[in-house]
């Protein structure tokens, strides 16, 4: 691969690590699309013997690094989200892009439940209003998000 394709990667990853920070309004806080799963499923799929565990664990660490959440908290779910991706990238690439949204929509409840479970081992377990829509609405943009990035990816010739 190309020092320019890894560097492109790279940078849509850290595209996504900026949307998760980006301030929003008060109540539009607990919807925020989780971007870094997003990008990180889509290039789990597309690159499986490029992007995997280890991206996923190094993702974790800068989101928990830049969230100021407990530390390996993100660095678990998203390794366990990238091996999932990979472990079933060869059915996902073949599924109609509704199917996909479907599968997408479960690895980020599964990540979901994870994190719930860390925090609840960890501390008090408070969940925020509209915790649960947040896979929902990361699954709706998942057409979005795969086109985008599929469009880029064969604009760049990343193989």
């Amino acid at each position: 691969m190309k020092p320019s394709s890894l560097l492109l990667i790279w940078l849509t990853l850290l595209s996504a690590l900026t949307l998760t920070i980006v301030p929003l309004p008060e109540w539009a806080r607990p919807y925020r699309p989780e971007w870094v799963s997003l990008v990180l499923i889509y290039w789990c799929i597309a690159l499986p013997h490029r992007i995997g565990i280890g991206t996923g664990f190094t993702l974790g660490v800068l989101l928990d690094s830049l969230t100021g959440t407990l530390f390996g908290q993100h660095a678990l779910s998203l390794s366990l989200l990238a091996y999932l991706s990979y472990a079933f990238h060869t059915q996902l690439r073949v599924m109609p892009l509704g199917q996909q949204a479907w599968a997408v929509l479960l690895l980020l409840i599964i990540g979901h439940i994870l994190d719930q479970l860390i925090i609840g081992a960890t501390s008090r377990l408070s969940l925020q209003p509209g915790y649960w829509w947040i896979p929902l609405i990361s699954a709706l943009l998942w057409p979005w998000i795969f086109a985008t990035l599929r469009n880029l990816r064969r604009h760049h010739r990343i193989h």
